[in-house]
């Protein structure tokens, strides 16, 4: 793979994460004020319903890229082709499976929402879930040409569409709601972007890597070979779907569409807290993995765990501290009025997932050393039991109880539980883990106490207060959590990044 490839790919990854987050800052208001909360509610809820068909894909996507580079390693192109037209196939039977399944969904809307939808809103809701559900059985098939311009590692090209659609996409949205149109022209416009992201990369696939599909006899020793393989990685799939996707279901069958509305923007602003960790734990894959099979006492895996711990630490805390202090007006002046319980669900979420966030790397060791069974069985265990407790708790206190349950497993699971068997089974040393994360926690901790008690002063009620505010906040964080918080590693980062930064100017 030429190295530009990989680079630049690298870069327009950033530059997707960025615009993604920056069009959910400031997309998200102007949809959530033309849609309105029921409106929303209606397509969030659709949304989690078919996000449950996608797991369907049962980790086969991952296969495809494992062993399409496995094959190109060995110059063993025909078993690609091969290989090709086998998931092609498949992928066609289970796109017909989801139609089925999504049309057996579509037959029982009334019987899961009919005591808190009115009329309307379920004739709307079962419009939105058939044509999500089209989409997602096109989805199906013609998402192989995707994996495989992964595996040939073309990411350039990949990374562009990417861009080009989240741009197109969004401006299409904007005029459509400007006009009047809501839930349903979404799902249209979206659909059409689909479909022609799909015809590119099949494009891609046969006109530049030229890529060719051979049905052949099915290979059912090397299906069950990769299915072995895709196990653990589905099961994963599952438990990232309940964790994520379950509340907006439950919510809408006991508590309706404006509670689900709610939930659904805390939910995005999970999903964006976490993608700060995810942007900073990739830096280290390569060198893990690395490590991993030479290591031999597992000290040195055990301090990288530590320094890559504290590094993302340091930009966990300052986002959890901020939103802690500046979210619950943030979200009044970015959502609008009725969606303070937002902030309350989203701190629910945040808390729990920032340790778990800030050991990424522990995820790399378990795949590097081949023992992902454990975690992956616990998580799944433990995502069925948080939804066992989300109905009652969702009943009874709306999204707030939900996201309570949720925050309960993710607790017991990937803080408690992981945390001992890193420590017992992976040699990782966690005590000395969490005393640096403690005394990292002091600045953050007095600032945060002494800054609550200043904001209640003042009323942050427009966006030049909001910003001036955190402006002010940074100005005293930053160089206090640099000078006591930060370790000699961290701050010659930070040293060394600006003077780049200076050089290029």
């Amino acid at each position: 793979m030429p190295t530009s490839q990989l680079k630049i790919g690298a870069l327009l990854s950033y530059v997707a994460l960025a615009l993604q987050n920056l069009v959910g800052l400031v997309y998200t208001p102007f949809m959530l004020r033309m849609m309105g909360k029921s409106e929303y509610g209606l397509y969030s809820l659709a949304a989690s319903i078919v996000a449950y068909l996608t797991i369907l894909d049962l980790g086969f996507g991952n296969a495809i890229v494992r062993y399409t580079a496995k094959f190109r390693a060995e110059g063993k192109q025909e078993e690609q082709y091969e290989m090709f037209g086998m998931f092609f196939l498949l992928y066609c039977c289970i796109g017909l499976l989801a139609l089925l399944a999504g049309g057996a969904l579509y037959l029982n809307v009334e019987y899961f929402f009919d005591s808190t939808m009115t009329p309307n809103e379920l004739y709307r809701t079962k419009i939105i879930l058939i044509l999500m559900v089209l989409n997602l059985a096109i989805t199906f098939p013609f998402s192989l040409f995707g994996s495989i311009i992964t595996a040939y590692e073309q990411f350039i090209f990949q990374k562009v569409v990417s861009i080009i659609r989240i741009i197109l996409n969004t401006a299409t949205m904007i005029v459509l709601l400007s006009i009047g149109y809501k839930a349903i022209a979404m799902v249209v416009v979206t659909t059409i972007f689909n479909i022609l992201t799909l015809g590119s990369n099949f494009w891609y696939c046969k006109r530049c890597l030229k890529i060719q599909l051979k049905f052949r006899k099915f290979e059912w020793v090397f299906l069950k070979e990769v299915s072995f393989y895709s196990l653990w990685i589905f099961m994963n799939v599952i438990m990232d779907r309940i964790y994520w996707s379950t509340g907006q279901f439950v919510l809408g069958a006991f508590a309706g569409t404006a509670a689900v509305a709610v939930f659904a923007v805390a939910i995005q602003l999970q999903h964006m807290y976490m993608s700060f960790s995810t942007a900073i734990s990739g830096v280290f894959l390569p060198k893990v993995t690395a490590m991993t099979v030479k290591e031999t006492d597992g000290k040195a895996i055990s301090d990288l765990f530590i320094k890559t711990g504290r590094v993302q630490y340091c930009i966990m805390v300052l986002v959890l501290t901020g939103f802690l202090l500046f979210g619950r007006q943030f979200i009044r002046l970015w959502a609008g009025e009725g969606y303070d319980d937002a902030y309350t669900i989203a701190m629910i979420f945040f808390v729990p997932l920032t340790i778990p966030l800030c050991q990424n790397l522990g995820i790399t060791i378990l795949q590097a050393r081949n023992q992902m069974k454990f975690r992956s069985l616990l998580y799944l265990f433990i995502s069925l039991a948080s939804l066992g407790a989300q109905i009652p708790l969702s009943k009874y206190y709306g999204g707030i109880g939900c996201a309570i349950a949720v925050a309960g497993a993710l607790t017991l699971g990937q803080i408690i539980i992981m945390n001992v068997y890193y420590q017992v089974r992976q040699r990782i040393n966690i005590v000395r883990f969490w005393l640096e994360i403690l005394k990292m926690s002091i600045v953050p901790a007095i600032l945060t106490v002494a800054t609550y008690y200043v904001l209640r002063q003042f009323a942050l009620d427009s966006i030049q207060k909001l910003s001036l505010g955190i402006f002010i906040y940074l100005l005293v964080y930053l160089p206090l959590f640099f000078a006591f918080s930060m370790n000699a590693y961290e701050r010659d980062l930070i040293l060394q990044l600006v003077k780049r930064l200076l050089k290029r100017a």
